[in-house]
C-alpha cells in the first residue's frame, strides 16, 4: 500500500510539468518562439562529451565555420566584373598564399576597373613556393610602402603577439585610398599548429580590434562586422562543418556571440 500511495504520488508531482511543457511547446510553436528548457530537461547529445567532435575545425566534415564567415565577408567585397567593381583589384597582397585572391578576384594582364593586375603573397619564409615577398608583418621587411591597392589578410593576427606593429604595417603598404580586409577570430579554439610554431596570442571583439585599427587608420574609414551567434559559436567550437548548419543558423548575428570580426579598413588620401 505504501508503495502504491508513493507511486502515485510521484506520478501527481510530474503532471504539473508535463502540463507546463504541453503549454509552452504549443505557445512556442505558434508564436515560433525557441523554448527554454526547464532545469534538469536540457539534452546534449552528441556534443555532450569532453573532446570536440572534430580537432581539425571541420575540415575533415566540410567547410569550418569561420571560413563560411570568411567567403560571406570576401564575397561581398569582392565585387561583380559584369556589375561593378569591388575591393579586389589593381595591385593585391595576400598574406600567406593567394586562395582568397584567386577564388575572389578577377585578373587581367592591365589594370582596369574591377581587374587584379598584379599580385604578391607575403610569407615568413621562402618555404611557401607562391610566396614573392618573404616577410613579416611585424618588421615590415621586404615589404614597400604605399604599394598595394588591397590587402587581403585573413585569420593572421591573432598568431602575431605585437598587433600593432603589424596594423601600422598594414596601414603603411597601401597606397592613399587603399583597402585592407582583414578578419580575425573571437569565439574560436585554439590555433594549431600556429600555437606551436610562433604563437597563438590573441582573440578578439568588435571592440578591441576596432580600436586596434582606429590607433593607426582613421576612424571614419574602419568599418567592423561580427559574425555568429550562440549555436555556431558552440558547432565552431567542436568541429562542426558549416554543411551541418543550415543558411539561416548561420547567418544569425548575435552582438553576445562573436565567432569571427571581419574588417574593412581605408588609408587616407591626403589632402
Amino acid at each position: 500500500m505504501l508503495e502504491e500511495a508513493r507511486r502515485r504520488s510521484f506520478k501527481a508531482s510530474l503532471r504539473p510539468r508535463a502540463a507546463w511543457l504541453s503549454t509552452t511547446l504549443a505557445g512556442a510553436w505558434r508564436r515560433r518562439e525557441t523554448v527554454v528548457p526547464l532545469v534538469g530537461l536540457v539534452r546534449f547529445g552528441s556534443l555532450r562529451r569532453l573532446t570536440p567532435i572534430s580537432r581539425t575545425y571541420g575540415f575533415d566534415r566540410g567547410r569550418p565555420i569561420d571560413r563560411y564567415y570568411i567567403e560571406d565577408f570576401l564575397c561581398r567585397h569582392a565585387g561583380d566584373p559584369q556589375y561593378a567593381g569591388g575591393d579586389i583589384q589593381g595591385r593585391v597582397l595576400e598574406v600567406g598564399d593567394s586562395y582568397y585572391l584567386r577564388r575572389f578576384g578577377t585578373f587581367a594582364d592591365a589594370p582596369g576597373p574591377g581587374k587584379v593586375h598584379r599580385f604578391d603573397v607575403l610569407h615568413e619564409s621562402g618555404v611557401n613556393d607562391e610566396a614573392t615577398i618573404v616577410g613579416d608583418l611585424v618588421s615590415g621587411a621586404n615589404l614597400p610602402s604605399d604599394a598595394f591597392d588591397y590587402v587581403i589578410c585573413t585569420q593572421t593576427l591573432h598568431v602575431i603577439y605585437d598587433v600593432r606593429a603589424a596594423i601600422a604595417t598594414l596601414h603603411r603598404i597601401l597606397r592613399p585610398g587603399g583597402v585592407a580586409l582583414v578578419t580575425v577570430p573571437g569565439i574560436a579554439p585554439s590555433s594549431r599548429p600556429d600555437r606551436d610554431k610562433w604563437g597563438d596570442w590573441w582573440r578578439f571583439t568588435s571592440q578591441s580590434i576596432r580600436r586596434l585599427f582606429e590607433e593607426v587608420f582613421e576612424a571614419e574609414a574602419v568599418a567592423v562586422e561580427a559574425y555568429g551567434n550562440v549555436l555556431s559559436a558552440v558547432a565552431f567550437l567542436h568541429g562542426v562543418a558549416a554543411e551541418e548548419l543550415s543558411p539561416t543558423e548561420l547567418d544569425s548575428r548575435d552582438p553576445d556571440y562573436e565567432v569571427l570580426l571581419a574588417i574593412r579598413a581605408v588609408r587616407r588620401v591626403s589632402s
